[in-house]
């Protein structure tokens, strides 16, 4: 039998839970946050109009060595884009991952970039 801890149909549901509450304005826009096995992709969102208003991943500028490494540079640099956008507040989609590992390591990083959330 097949571990419910890594069943990819409990992330989705956890997705549905935390996507009901948080939603981007253009005021306080949305940082989303995704997973995949190597990399992870961040992407600042307004919901209303639609747009993605900033975006960074570890494909460009990710070593390759360490995951929780390059999570936090791509949390600096998605801070940075934001900020250069005029954006100092999001609020935090973990798109039903568990606030732990790469995506804490994201989180941290985007607040000591000097995004606030």
């Amino acid at each position: 039998m097949a571990s419910r801890r890594f069943d990819p149909g409990r992330r989705s549901i956890r997705h549905r839970r935390v996507r009901k509450a948080v939603s981007g304005t253009a005021d306080r826009p949305r940082l989303s946050v995704f997973r995949s096995n190597k990399q992870v992709y961040a992407q600042v969102i307004d919901d209303v109009a639609g747009n993605t208003l900033a975006a960074a991943s570890s494909l460009e500028s990710g070593k390759g060595e360490d995951k929780k490494v390059d999570a936090n540079s791509v949390g600096e640099a998605i801070a940075k884009r934001a900020i250069d956008s005029g954006i100092k507040q999001v609020v935090f989609d973990r798109a039903g991952y568990k606030y732990h590992g790469r995506v804490k390591a994201l989180a941290e990083g985007a607040r000591s970039g000097g995004l606030n959330f």
